[in-house]
């Protein structure tokens, strides 16, 4: 019999003679037989019986007198043919009453002792140079699958390489489990210097008639080249079937020769012609030149890049010689598996066309599935990654699955016939019951739902019952009555949902957290409308809820504080009384607080005198408006440069009310436990629980010694005696004529000596320990604006103060005179 052709070690593909009757053309051969008894060959269960032909009955038997099969026909041919030729499970087209043969499928009997099958060779050589050759490739003979895999070790001027000898490239790699092989591609070039081959056309090699095809799966096609036109075609008369167009280049681009334009390219592409095309002007003559191919995506670095192509012959590129399936698979035993020298990975044939390759982790593929489900008792666990490898070889169909009506035997480790058996119902009782079982499925969809959506309804009632709560709790009920009755342009508040508030700070997350204090913590947050603001989440008392008692005043500060409108004050916006403790929504200031200007000192934004002069100012008219312009005086309590916030042009902003209070505009004063923090408290409000708007005048006093020393109110910075107050430390310093020790340099160097004197006398009066002997607020912006804009020279006044309340001072401010780093201890005694 005639030898077509020969794909793997198993099998042979042969041209089998037709058996035929009854016909004038060829005359009449009875019966036709191939006897293989003496030979190593059987025919394969791949082959089926055939016949063509009217009203004659065509038998086949394994000898001259056992039928084992048979087709029923007129005038007649009968043949035994290979359906790997002609597509699965079809009937051959090609083949008609006057075919002579027929391409059948030979095996070799591997189950017979007494025959030598020409299988791999266990010595077979492994290397050529540095580059490991392994199975289907070889170098020797009976080493590799077939002549296509034939691979010579040719001596060059770089040592020895290996070449695919079928088709004559360079062999740079093989990938086993994924059914491909890298080689070295030749590219194609127009107006490169160092190519003296240059071509605009490039023409591939061609695999047309090889197992192999440029793998679509690993390989793209890219072009180099400024203002470059690429075109990929099949062949050189083809349309088009992809292609690339690099941007042009100029003087001052900074496009490199390195960027590539990328494009995929079509399943199985077996030969193609690439073509440049200038598109664009170049204006650097060493990116005018241009390049084309196709090339692996292993081969491109972390950055995306590709070797220069310019500078090299040839590009890394992979082809595809089998198809790899991530399908499960089962190695076969004994002598029907082989593995590679090393070990590292194994296969044996589960059909014709398909291998189950298994390997270690370290050498399994994206394609390899697990299929020990306990590796503890797995038979092969160190080789438990498998997957089926699909070859590529004429007329093979490769699946993820079995064809339709078969499915994939583990016994037999192949792709078997289903049989199918008759229902035994009737055809209605079998509609009947795919109608109860799509009703049940139906129902039980639908009961589900309304479960569902059940539960999320009632999620929803509790959701809006306990916002009803907090929201009467926090006293909601009485801001809306004095929402309604409109008194005092109270429509300025705004009442805000918690779900608002929810969505504006991101849920509240821990990166959009301005600060902590000891009245909560300040999120940043966005609305709506895109507006930025700051929302205060005050932290939960003792009792969890506002006393009966404080819940009228407290939503009467909330309208009260709504309506201040300063530019030096930060604005409340609005609250939220839905949560388990109100919200409170200012103003963004975004540049901070001033004591983070003062005490981590910016040498690109130094704070400078001027700074310090108008901001005292933009303090001190601040607390003015709130203690006598307000339409109710307001006593802040806890003025401190943390509470001063500097907005985008580093204006001063009092902010945090959080222990701030209203009075009636007839009284003086307010008796309360002591709130406030240490270096910054009038010390007769600290021995009499009575907070006047002249404590405020003292803690603002504070703030002026900082902006004129630099130092924090509690420092363990002095020594000796004054270590601990500033306030101590400061007014001895003038008692003792030592002040401008004291003062920060930046104060020093910039200051006119006059202003600062000034300051420093004004500071003075703002501490007297006698209250009633200190200036109001009202004062003190006065003298701080006369400061600013006086062109004279004489700028200080006579200051008649008494020195023994100075004096008087060291004892008073004892219970504060200690050794700290921390200038936000909060105190609370009655």
């Amino acid at each position: 019999m005639e030898i077509l052709g020969s794909f793997t070690s198993r099998d042979v593909i042969v041209n089998n003679p037709v058996t035929y009757s009854n016909c004038p053309s060829k005359g009449d051969n009875g019966s036709g037989d191939v006897d293989l008894t003496d030979s190593p060959f059987f025919f394969s269960g791949n082959n089926l019986f055939g016949s063509i032909g009217c009203g004659h009955s065509a038998t086949v038997s394994s000898n001259r007198t056992d039928p084992i099969g048979g087709c029923l026909n007129a005038c007649t041919s009968a043949f035994m043919f290979s359906v790997g030729n002609f597509g699965h499970f079809s009937f051959p087209r090609d083949i008609n009453i006057s075919s002579t043969h027929v391409p059948a499928i030979l095996e070799w009997k591997t189950f017979d002792p007494k025959l030598k099958v020409p299988l791999r060779k266990s010595d077979c050589a492994e290397k050529c140079g540095n580059i490991d050759i392994l199975y289907p490739f070889g170098i020797e003979d009976r080493c590799y699958m077939n002549d296509a895999f034939r691979v010579s070790c040719e001596e060059t001027i770089d040592g020895s390489k290996p070449f695919i000898s079928s088709i004559n490239l360079t062999l740079v790699d093989v990938k086993f489990s994924e059914g491909r092989v890298i080689i070295n591609n030749s590219i194609t070039y127009s107006n490169c210097n160092n190519h003296q081959n240059d071509h605009k056309k490039g023409v591939s090699v061609n695999l047309t008639n090889t197992p192999f095809y440029f793998s679509d799966i690993f390989n793209r096609f890219g072009s180099v080249g400024c203002g470059n036109f690429a075109t990929i075609y099949h062949n050189q008369t083809d349309d088009p079937i992809g292609g690339c167009l690099q941007p042009s280049c100029n003087s001052n681009a900074n496009l490199s020769t390195n960027d590539m334009c990328i494009t995929s390219i079509p399943p199985r592409l077996d030969t193609f012609a690439a073509s440049l095309t200038k598109k664009y002007r170049s204006y650097d003559g060493n990116r005018s030149c241009r390049s084309a191919f196709v090339f692996d995506m292993d081969s491109l670095d972390n950055d995306g890049l590709l070797t220069v192509p310019h500078t090299k012959g040839h590009v890394a590129t992979s082809l595809q010689w089998g198809k790899p399936l991530p399908a499960p698979c089962k190695l076969k035993d004994g002598k029907k598996t082989f593995c590679n020298s090393e070990g590292h990975y194994c296969w044996s044939w589960l059909s014709r066309e398909l291998l189950c390759v298994c390997s270690d982790s370290d050498y399994a593929s994206a394609y390899s599935v697990d299929v020990c489900e306990e590796p503890g008792k797995c038979e092969n666990s160190k080789r438990r990654y498998c997957n089926m490898l699909c070859l590529n070889a004429p007329g093979n169909y490769c699946s993820l699955t079995c064809p339709e009506g078969y499915k994939y035997s583990d016994e037999e480790y192949r792709c078997k016939l289903i049989k199918t058996n008759s229902s035994p119902l009737p055809g209605r009782t079998r509609n009947l019951i795919i109608i109860i079982g799509c009703s049940t499925s139906i129902g039980t969809i639908f009961a589900l739902l309304c479960i569902w959506r059940l539960f999320k309804a009632l999620e929803r009632r509790n959701d809006i019952k306990l916002k009803q709560k907090y929201f009467k709790r926090n006293g909601g009920l009485l801001l809306q009555q004095q929402l309604s009755s409109n008194e005092g342009n109270v429509e300025k508040i705004k009442l805000f949902a918690s779900k608002e508030l929810e969505k504006a700070t991101d849920y509240y997350n821990e990166n959009r957290i301005l600060g902590r204090g000891g009245q909560g913590i300040v999120y940043k947050g966005m609305l709506t409308d895109g507006s930025i603001v700051a929302i205060k989440r005050s932290k939960l008392v003792e009792k969890k809820v506002l006393e009966e008692m404080k819940l009228e005043q407290f939503i009467n500060e909330v309208i009260i504080l709504s309506q201040i409108n300063h530019r030096n004050v930060v604005k409340l916006l609005g609250c939220c009384l839905e949560t388990n403790v109100p919200l409170l929504v200012y103003e963004f200031i975004p540049n901070g607080t001033l004591s983070d200007l003062i005490h981590k000192p910016n040498e690109e934004f130094p704070l400078t005198w001027e700074m310090r002069l108008r901001i005292s100012t933009e303090i001190a008219n601040a607390l003015f408006y709130l203690h006598s312009a307000a339409s109710v005086p307001i006593y802040h309590r806890d003025i401190k440069s943390s509470n001063i916030l500097l907005d985008d042009k580093y204006r001063a902003k009092v902010s945090d009310f959080g222990i701030s209070r209203s009075v009636a505009i007839e009284q003086t004063h307010v008796t309360t436990r002591v709130h406030g923090t240490l270096g910054y408290l009038d010390p007769e409000y600290f021995r009499s629980n009575q907070y006047t708007e002249k404590s405020d005048v003292y803690s603002f006093g504070v703030v002026l010694v900082e902006l004129l020393t630099g130092q924090k109110p509690i420092s363990s910075s002095q020594s000796g005696e004054q270590r601990g107050s500033l306030v101590t430390f400061f007014l001895h310093s003038m008692k003792e004529n030592s002040l401008f020790d004291i003062f920060d340099p930046q104060v020093m160097n910039e200051g006119p000596r006059e202003e600062v004197i000034a300051v420093s006398w004004l500071a003075k009066r703002c501490l007297n320990i006698n209250r009633n002997k200190r200036p109001t607020m009202k004062q003190v912006a006065m003298e701080l604006e006369r400061i600013r804009t006086s062109d004279e020279t004489n700028v200080l006044q006579e200051q008649s103060d008494d020195e023994e309340d100075y004096e008087i001072m060291d004892d008073v401010t004892d219970p504060w005179g200690i050794s700290s780093c921390s200038t936000m201890v909060i105190i609370d005694n009655i």
